[in-house]
C-alpha cells in the first residue's frame, strides 16, 4: 500500500470506534467512518486529481468528532465557535500523528493542519476545494434529515449561508444532486429561483 492508502486507511480505523451509527445499506455504519469515506467520494468525483494534502484533510475533516461532544461547550454562538475552533485544532492533531506515523513530512503534517483549520477560504484554492466538498456532502447526505428538524425560517439562511461559502463551480455541482423534491424546492426558495 502507498502511503496516502496507509494514511487514509488510519483515518478510517480511528474513526470505526464511533459509538454512533448510520444506516448504509441495511446494515449500520460507524457515522464518522461513512463521512469521511463520502467526503473522499465526492472529491474524487469533484476534483479527481485533487492534492495528496487535500485528500487526506477530506478523509480526515470529522475525525474522532464524537469524543468532543457539543453539549460540552457553552449554549449559544460563542460556545458554537470554541467548540468549532478546538475541534480543528484536535482533528489535525489526530490526523497529524497518524500521517507522521506512516511517513509523512512536518510539510505535509502542517499543510492538513491548515486545510482542517480553514484557514484562506476563497484565498487558497485547496482550503476553497475542501470546504466546496464539505458543503457538497452536506447537501448530498444530511440535508434531507436535517430539514425537518428546523423550520424553513432557519433553514433558508443556513442554505444562503452554505452556498455562500461554495464556490461557482460547486454551485453548480450541487444544483446537479438529487434531492428529494421537497429539499430541492427549499434550496431553490433560499437562492431566490423557486
Amino acid at each position: 500500500m502507498s502511503r496516502l492508502e496507509d494514511a487514509l486507511s488510519g483515518f478510517d480505523a480511528a474513526n470505526a470506534d464511533d459509538p454512533s451509527t448510520e444506516s448504509v445499506g441495511g446494515q449500520l455504519v460507524p457515522k464518522e467512518l461513512i463521512y469521511g469515506q463520502r467526503m473522499s467520494a465526492r472529491l474524487a468525483a469533484f476534483a479527481p486529481g485533487a492534492p495528496e494534502t487535500v485528500q487526506l484533510a477530506a478523509r480526515a475533516q470529522h475525525i474522532r468528532r464524537w469524543e468532543v461532544p457539543r453539549d460540552s461547550y457553552l449554549e449559544g454562538r460563542a460556545g458554537y465557535l470554541k467548540w468549532r475552533t478546538d475541534l480543528y485544532k484536535r482533528h489535525g492533531e489526530i490526523a497529524g500523528a497518524i500521517m507522521e506515523g506512516v511517513g509523512y513530512d512536518v510539510d505535509a503534517v502542517e499543510r492538513v493542519k491548515t486545510l482542517l483549520r480553514k484557514r484562506g477560504l476563497k484565498t487558497d484554492p485547496d482550503v476553497q476545494l475542501l470546504e466546496d466538498v464539505i458543503c457538497l456532502v452536506f447537501l448530498e447526505h444530511y440535508f434531507h434529515d436535517f430539514a425537518p428538524k428546523h423550520d424553513e425560517e432557519k433553514l433558508i439562511p443556513i442554505v444562503q449561508k452554505t452556498w455562500k461559502k461554495m464556490s461557482e463551480k460547486a454551485h453548480r455541482a450541487a444544483l446537479q444532486l438529487d434531492y428529494a423534491p421537497e429539499d430541492l424546492a427549499l434550496i431553490r426558495k433560499a437562492l431566490g429561483s423557486d
